[in-house]
């Protein structure tokens, strides 16, 4: 059995990631997947904010056809949201869209391809004893109380045509800090009781937010809520650091 890696929030930085899997010997400097047996998890938040986001897209899809059983994604709400606006441009997802760095160079690359695949993308996943997610978030529960019912209700939605129910999702996953202060350990520990797993491990929320420093002072993942949760999203986009985390 290979490691397991875990990146989020790449936000449109296609040289990062590159480099951050070459680092690892994840891929070669052609592109190709090199990691092996070695599972790597993208919790989300490919697009928006960034250079490339269509530019990550291509990437991360060409690492999942070269290795679809290792290279794996998560939803997040910038996917939520890139897919609403592509869907109903003339819904308030579009001023939302613009609001939080949405790239009309990012929608016009977009194929239909591309569409039926972020909204197959699951909302989160196990990995070992580990619970994956985007969010740092207890909303997710409202969608199931398994990981398999979590995932099936959020794919119906993202099926449909409701925008209503596209922007419930993206709503949700906006949603953070559910797992901050005195009474944080008790929530995730709930949510794992629930979904199962012995440790969250999400993005979403930067580092620097979570313990209110610059992200450029940012080195390495933080594990809080008495070591129930790991926040793995470095801020790239807010100047600091693309976390590649090597789960043990």
């Amino acid at each position: 059995m290979g490691s397991t890696y875990v990146v989020s929030d790449v936000h449109g930085h296609l040289d990062d990631l590159r480099e951050v899997l070459q680092h690892a010997g994840l891929v070669d400097g052609e592109d190709r997947w090199t990691g092996g047996e070695t599972d790597l998890w993208v919790l989300g938040d490919l697009v928006d904010r960034g250079p490339d986001g269509i530019g990550v897209i291509r990437f991360v899809r060409s690492l999942q056809e070269q290795a679809p059983d290792r290279v794996r994604v998560l939803l997040g709400n910038h996917e939520a949201l890139m897919l609403g606006y592509h869907l109903f441009p003339d819904t308030r997802f579009a001023e939302l869209w613009l609001l939080n760095g949405g790239h009309e160079m990012d929608q016009a690359g977009l194929t239909a391809d591309d569409v039926a695949w972020v909204r197959r993308l699951p909302a989160m996943a196990r990995a070992g004893d580990r619970l994956l997610m985007h969010s740092d978030t207890t909303d997710y529960l409202a969608w199931g109380s398994s990981v398999d019912e979590v995932n099936a209700t959020v794919a119906g939605l993202l099926a449909g045509d409701d925008a209503q129910e596209h922007f419930d999702v993206f709503a949700a996953l906006t949603s953070r800090f559910d797992f901050n202060g005195t009474d944080g350990a008790r929530v995730a520990r709930a949510v794992l009781d629930t979904l199962g797993g012995e440790q969250i491990v999400h993005g979403h929320s930067i580092i620097g937010s979570l313990l209110d420093v610059p992200s450029a002072q940012v080195e390495g993942p933080l594990t809080y809520a008495d070591g129930l949760v790991v926040a793995i999203d470095g801020g790239r986009y807010d100047g600091g650091p693309l976390l590649l985390v090597a789960l043990s």
